[in-house]
């Protein structure tokens, strides 16, 4: 059965892959974010009291992290988003300058902001799955490096947490981009505001451009 056409004021944004690895990953990062938070804060641990579940939940989850990301890599989509994420051009650096001068900004699919938070977010769950790894395998390495990997862990994941709080805010903020990661698909004039560069990679139909 062929798809149904797509409404001309929108733009295909993701593709179902790209959303299902979205939830996935989000879903373990929450995941591990929120038993963490119980196994650290006492007020929260005396509610559930099965320190031993929570731990193995959340090693599970920090070490299956990767998967959706992995599964992916399948989709040409994906692939082609993640090359988009790894690639800073000139419109970047001057998005970065008129950001923090409140000025309006030229971006392509992803702005410099988005394209920083993936590098850093993905920076720091690798560090995150490693000093795991040092916490849950003891015999792994000597006590030193246990002690430095619980140290860079503790505090790293408090930047994760800061990171994703800030980005459910920007999410909350934007009615669109939510519609874009539920749907797909992002109605052209958001697209056209937010991401210029990338809107014009996407002309519109010929029956829509008819007067």
């Amino acid at each position: 059965m062929p798809r149904p056409a797509e409404q001309p004021d929108l733009i295909r944004r993701f593709t179902a892959a790209e959303r299902w690895i979205h939830r996935g990953t989000a879903a373990l990062v929450g995941t591990a974010l929120v038993t963490a938070a119980f196994l650290y804060l006492p007020v929260l641990a005396e509610l559930v009291g099965r320190r031993r579940l929570l731990v193995t939940v959340h090693e599970w989850a920090g070490i299956t992290m990767p998967v959706p990301l992995l599964a992916g890599l399948v989709s040409r989509a994906f692939r082609a988003d993640l090359s988009r994420l790894n690639r800073f051009g000139p419109h970047d650096r001057g998005w970065v300058r008129a950001a923090l001068r409140k000025r309006p900004r030229t971006a392509g699919k992803f702005n410099a902001g988005q394209k920083l938070y993936a590098n850093v977010l993905a920076g720091a769950l690798l560090v995150m799955i490693g000093t795991g790894l040092l916490m849950w395998f003891p015999r792994l390495a000597p006590l030193l490096w246990r002690t430095g990997a619980t140290f860079v862990h503790d505090w790293l994941a408090l930047l994760i947490a800061a990171l994703v709080l800030g980005h459910i805010r920007m999410a909350v903020r934007d009615a669109q981009a939510r519609r874009g990661l539920r749907t797909g698909q992002v109605p052209r004039d958001w697209a056209r505001h937010h991401h210029p560069l990338w809107e014009e990679e996407n002309p519109a139909p010929a029956a829509a451009r008819e007067p």
